[in-house]
């Protein structure tokens, strides 16, 4: 499922050299590397949003929709944490929270704002129990669970990506790839030629050759034209 860091590294070095626009360290690589993978990342939901919008009676986007949703679920996974007085702190990796739940019974737990909350408490009705509770978002890595009494729950949610990194060893004054200590691309496969434009004009900008941003930009807006077709 992953792009092999290596390939996209080659190809990043064949590219920059036909082009005469310099050459690209492996620190400078790694560094942009992982910025262009965070982007396509992003752009998942931003382009999952706008195919949503987009799809209503029609079929024309359907594919791009399933694509999208092949490419999240790959990031989509479950974590039961503990809440000690009803404060539960979230997954260090998180980045998209989805449905919460009781560990026993699977029960959801309904998502409230402050305000919310507080009105409802005041409602014999409303107010959260064991079999209707509720949580609050605290801050970004903490929930408070209504009632107190929940220590546990399943949170589902969508994970950042693994930081890659492409390792070397220096034999005769070059580096070499490292398969040992490297780590690949955490993003599917299919995103390997956008990888590879989006190092580059990001490279371009930083190694102050706007020659070589354009052509990444370039590319790289090709490469999505051709996705949506």
């Amino acid at each position: 499922m992953s792009v092999k860091i290596d390939t996209v590294y080659q190809r990043v070095l064949a590219l920059a050299n036909k082009e005469q626009r310099g050459y690209i360290t492996p620190q400078e690589f790694n560094l942009l590397a992982n910025q262009a993978q965070m982007e396509i990342f992003e752009e998942y939901f931003y382009d999952q949003n706008k195919a949503d919008r987009n799809l209503k009676n029609s079929t024309e986007f359907s594919n791009v929709d399933e694509m999208l949703d092949e490419k999240i679920s790959y990031f989509k996974t479950q974590k039961t944490i503990s809440a000690p007085g009803g404060i539960g702190i979230l997954p260090a990796d998180l980045y998209r929270l989805g449905m919460v739940q009781k560990v026993n019974g699977l029960i959801e737990i309904e998502q409230m704002m402050e305000e919310e909350l507080i009105y409802n408490n005041n409602s014999p009705l409303a107010k959260p129990n064991s079999l209707y509770p509720a949580y609050v978002r605290v801050n970004n890595n903490q929930i408070r669970l209504y009632p107190g009494t929940i220590t546990k729950c399943l949170v589902n949610y969508t994970h950042r990506p693994i930081d890659c990194k492409w390792s070397y060893v220096v034999v005769n004054e070059k580096a070499l790839y490292n398969a040992t200590t490297s780590v690949d691309f955490n993003i599917h496969r299919a995103e390997e030629s956008q990888l590879v434009y989006k190092i580059l004009a990001l490279a371009g900008i930083t190694i102050a050759k706007p020659g070589l941003a354009t052509y990444g930009d370039g590319q790289t807006t090709i490469t999505k034209q051709q996705e949506k077709q």
